[in-house]
């Protein structure tokens, strides 16, 4: 499993289209998906401030990197790239950190598999959010899904994990843990280049 599940991942963004163009949200929809969102209690609030002092050096992309958050995983990931995972908007890059991917299935708030960056005009990526993700070698596709913060872990067969997004770096109007984010675009994915570089705030 361990040697397995980057492989998966590359396999997969190599099989991914890349067609990278911005979806709209509709006034409606995403008002309807405003009000889908889960309600945030004070303990989940306070854990995920935690979570948010954890990554905040990591708006700087090199920071990330040397902290462990350097092999790419994914292409930049928009709506309609995963047919399992319907929604709008774009996920953005996926970049991961093997120490925890291969930890045997471990799902621990302080310590997420993968941190999300969408490319930039200028050639840098800007940090978005974090996804935890088990693989099914470590827990099986029909078992009850993974928890975290009270959130269930949805499938993802594509790439044969379970996975749970928390946008902490960008705003996402249709809920902190979706998968998706309307604010995110990989339309300037041609633009980043080798070297990264960091932006921050809203």
């Amino acid at each position: 499993m361990r040697a397995r599940l980057p492989i998966a991942f590359t396999l997969a963004a190599i099989l991914l289209a890349c067609e990278d163009h911005p979806a709209a949200l509709a006034p409606d929809a995403a008002t309807a998906a405003a009000a889908a969102a889960p309600a945030i209690s004070a303990s989940t609030a306070s854990q995920i401030a935690a979570l948010r002092r954890l990554v905040a050096p990591f708006h700087d992309f090199e920071a990330a990197s040397r902290a462990g958050w350097s092999t790419p995983i994914t292409p930049c990931l928009k709506a309609g790239d995963l047919p399992s995972t319907p929604g709008t908007g774009a996920m953005g890059l996926h970049f991961g950190n093997l120490a925890y991917i291969q930890d045997g299935g471990v799902v621990d708030l302080l310590q997420p598999e993968l941190l999300l960056y969408e490319p930039e005009q200028n050639g840098k990526l800007r940090f978005v959010g974090v996804e935890y993700i088990v693989p099914f070698a470590d827990h099986p596709a029909d078992a009850a899904p993974p928890t975290l913060l009270g959130q269930e872990f949805a499938p993802v067969p594509e790439f044969g994990v379970w996975g749970l997004h928390i946008y902490v770096g960008r705003h996402n109007p249709t809920g902190i843990f979706a998968p998706w984010n309307p604010k995110v675009s990989c339309a300037d994915a041609g633009a980043q280049g080798a070297a990264a570089g960091h932006h921050h705030g809203e």
